[in-house]
């Protein structure tokens, strides 16, 4: 018997291996339905998916094998990821040099008939092998049959490297977000204060020195005052924009669209000069709550501040199908100018309008919007004529 020499690329090829975090893993139905398949195709009473560690070949899937790993020594696969490009085929491993005296060989099934397919990753680093093992031969067809089976092993040991990846970018966007809001939090706290500061000041000065500050200088205290408010509008808005997109999505829950909006509407306290027209039906949405609630009150806002009619008429409307929810926010207010639309939802991009108490947006709300959208698996458009209407149409994606 002689056992397999090293690959060259032995310490790499390790590396891979265990970057899989797949040694030792449960049985998995993707991986068991190939060999299932191979053993079929084959006509032969023992498959395996087989992945060669620093000192064993364990068993990804096994048919016709009671035993999840051999040691390395006695392994067939250690010489057939020697060469990755080719298939091993071992007519009878009782007459090869390398597997006489083999202890497969000698139990009381023994190893007889071996063929092997290298398993590779993308680049090219062989991992293990899919074989099959039997007292007789295969024909080129059942070659050929086993080298594609082997190429969907590839595939699912390539997803699963991809699955991965996104796993540790999770995690790392997790951590990340984590470290935004604290920062968001001191932020927050050390600029907030002191514009609080300044415009209790204003206040004080103003009216303890009234008797000594001229009309000039009462309209500088009122700027003051005025600009130290925006500002800190301003921060609260940048906090909550990065508050939205850390929502986490998969926590979904039940619930009646009009039920959800009701809520929003008591949240804005919405004046006598303001009609909104609910969904006619109230559907039932699965989705994240919180997430859909903060779109409809950034929207709806939208519609309340930028107003220019006597009354104020706001439209919402829902529908569903097999994939997707969509909603409708439509007004009869002032409306957006055409070459505004294509860049309306950018962060910190405005129409250049002032709202109904005299100051310019921030450019925040409508950019936080479509973040949320697109994190619930849907999109959203702009439909507007100047001086008639807006429509807000977004979709977000159904969730078992």
């Amino acid at each position: 018997m002689i056992s397999a020499k090293l690959p060259d690329n032995e310490t790499e090829r390790l590396e891979v291996l265990n970057s899989l975090k797949i040694l030792d893993t449960v049985a998995d139905d993707d991986y068991d339905n190939i060999t299932e398949l191979a053993s079929f195709i084959c006509g032969t009473p023992v498959s395996l998916i087989s992945l060669v560690d620093k000192d064993r070949q364990w068993f990804k899937s096994k048919k016709g094998l009671t035993a999840c790993q051999t040691s390395r020594d006695v392994s067939f696969c250690a010489h057939a990821i020697l060469d990755p490009l080719d298939i091993l085929e071992v007519p009878d491993a009782r007459n090869d040099i390398r597997f006489i005296n083999n202890p497969l060989t000698e139990q009381e099934k023994p190893v007889v008939f071996y063929a092997g397919i290298p398993l590779k990753t993308e680049h090219g680093v062989p991992l293990g092998s899919l074989c099959v093992i039997d007292p007789n031969s295969l024909n080129n067809e059942q070659k050929e049959a086993l080298k594609k089976l082997g190429a969907q092993v590839e595939r699912l040991l390539l997803l699963r490297t991809k699955n991965n990846e996104l796993t540790i970018t999770k995690e790392s966007l997790k951590k990340h977000n984590g470290l935004l809001k604290e920062f968001a939090a001191v932020v927050s706290h050390d600029l907030k204060m002191p514009l609080a500061n300044l415009i209790l000041t204003s206040d004080i000065v103003k009216k303890k020195y009234s008797n000594l500050i001229d009309d000039k200088g009462k309209e500088y205290l009122d700027y003051l005052k005025k600009s130290s408010l925006s500002m800190s509008d301003y921060i609260t808005k940048i906090l909550d924009h990065y508050e939205c997109i850390s929502y986490d999505i998969d926590d979904t829950q039940q619930f009646g669209i009009n039920d959800l909006l009701e809520g929003v509407i008591d949240l804005m306290s919405i004046k006598d000069n303001c009609e909104i027209l609910t969904p006619e039906k109230n559907i039932d949405i699965n989705c994240n709550s919180t997430a859909l609630q903060q779109i409809f009150i950034n929207l709806i806002g939208n519609s309340l501040k930028y107003s220019d009619k006597e009354k104020t008429i706001i439209e919402i409307e829902a529908s569903v199908d097999d994939k997707f929810y969509e909603f409708k926010v439509r007004d009869n207010g002032r409306g957006i100018e055409k070459d505004k639309i294509e860049t309306i939802f950018g962060l910190f991009v405005t129409t250049g309008h002032l709202d109904n108490t005299g100051e310019k947006g921030h450019g925040i709300g409508l950019s936080t919007v479509k973040n949320l959208v697109v994190s619930l698996g849907g999109e959203i458009t702009v439909l507007s004529e100047l001086g008639s209407y807006s429509e807000f149409v977004f979709t977000i994606a159904k969730r078992a």
